[in-house]
Formats: structure tokens, C-alpha cells, sequence
């Protein structure tokens, strides 16, 4: 179960109105400062910027069932060309926060899966609920796996690291390996051919005129 909770804290909502009356409604708008740490290495909603939610609290047999939208700014960076990038990110949940007493009720017994389940599930607390985790879930979920500036950004270049899209024409005179030998050959010969023109003669000959005299 739930830590005491803060009815001061923003992500925390209060069911007094539901009444525990199975089919009651109500329904919340509410802009609320993000969390810490809410996205991941690469993109995310900033600690603090706003996040628009628009919740639907209905109660049923169990517990409250929350409905809910968020909006907010989210940024990052291109895994392509790391330049910074913002949007505008649109996550919807929907999580059923359950009175302690009913889950008792309803599960006459926990074993194996049931008891993994109870770990998992959510509770009202003195008729107030925490939004956090579920809207952590709910974001993190909605982020782009591989942000990018724009589709069809070419990245970076893997030789010098300049941005690609600043100059599409940017490239490098690459040697393909298996050449290098010969051209490692060709060198060696024109590096002989050279000596001849000079005049300088092969060390061999300089030994034979010398046998000779």
C-alpha cells in the first residue's frame, strides 16, 4: 500500500466526492509541475515544466477507476545529429486505484500470482490517490524510442563528425583497403625508377667494378 499521502501535494487527488457510489463521476482538469527524472537518457519532460491533465474519476465496486490524458513539452536531442529538438507529447492512461477493504473482500486468499499482484496494485488511501507512478508509466511509455530532428535527418559524419545536413555535399576521399598493397607497390617502383634517372647505380655494380680493378 501507499505511503501516507500529501493531499497538498499537486499529483495527489481527492475522492471524497465519488462517495463511494458505484457509477459516480467527476471529472478534473489540473496543471501540475513535472516530476524529476520523468523520461529517459535522450528525451524527456524537463523537472518542473507544466503538464496539462484532463482526468475522468469514476467509482466503481473496487475502487476508482482514473481516466486521464497528459500533455506536455518534451526535450531532447537527435540520436542522428545530437542537435537539441522539442515536441509536443499526448500520453493517455487509465489505472484502477482500489479501496484496501474491497481488494480484501474480493480475494478471499493470496498465493503465487495473486500475491505478485497485490504488490502491483494501487490503493486509495483516506480517499486520496497519487497519480505519479501511473503518469511516470504513461510518459515514459509515450516517448519516442529514437528521437530525431526530422525523418529524414542524415546525421553526423563518421569520419569528422560534421553535421550532414549542413552541407550535403560533404564527403571524404576514401581508399578502398584492398588496393592499398598496390599502391604501396607502385610507390616502390617509381621510387626506383627515380634512382635511375639520377644516375645513382645499383650498390651491386659499385662491388663489381671494384672486383675488377
Amino acid at each position: 500500500m501507499n505511503a501516507r499521502l500529501d493531499h497538498r501535494s499537486p499529483l495527489v487527488f481527492d475522492t471524497r466526492e465519488l462517495g463511494r457510489r458505484p457509477g459516480a463521476l467527476q471529472r478534473l482538469s489540473r496543471t501540475v509541475e513535472a516530476p524529476r527524472d520523468l523520461g529517459n537518457e535522450v528525451i524527456g519532460v524537463p523537472e518542473g515544466a507544466p503538464i496539462a491533465l484532463d482526468l475522468r474519476l469514476e467509482s466503481v465496486m473496487d475502487g476508482v477507476l482514473v481516466t486521464g490524458t497528459a500533455r506536455a513539452t518534451v526535450k531532447g536531442e537527435c540520436v542522428r545529429c545530437l542537435e537539441p529538438l522539442e515536441r509536443e507529447l499526448t500520453a493517455d492512461f487509465q489505472e484502477l486505484f482500489a479501496y484496501p477493504d474491497a481488494d480484501a473482500r474480493t480475494r478471499p486468499a493470496e498465493s503465487g500470482d495473486d500475491a505478485e499482484d497485490e504488490e502491483d496494485t494501487l490503493f486509495v488511501e483516506d480517499d486520496l490517490f497519487d497519480l505519479e507512478p501511473v503518469l511516470r508509466d504513461a510518459v515514459v511509455l509515450a516517448l519516442p524510442l529514437q528521437p530525431v530532428c526530422r525523418e529524414d535527418c542524415p546525421g553526423l559524419c563518421s569520419d569528422c563528425g560534421a553535421r550532414l545536413a549542413d552541407d550535403p555535399d560533404h564527403h571524404h576521399d576514401a581508399v578502398d583497403i584492398r588496393w592499398a598493397a598496390l599502391q604501396g607497390l607502385v610507390g616502390t617502383d617509381q621510387d626506383d625508377e627515380k634512382d635511375k634517372l639520377s644516375g645513382d647505380a645499383p650498390r651491386s655494380a659499385h662491388v663489381d667494378e671494384k672486383q675488377e680493378k
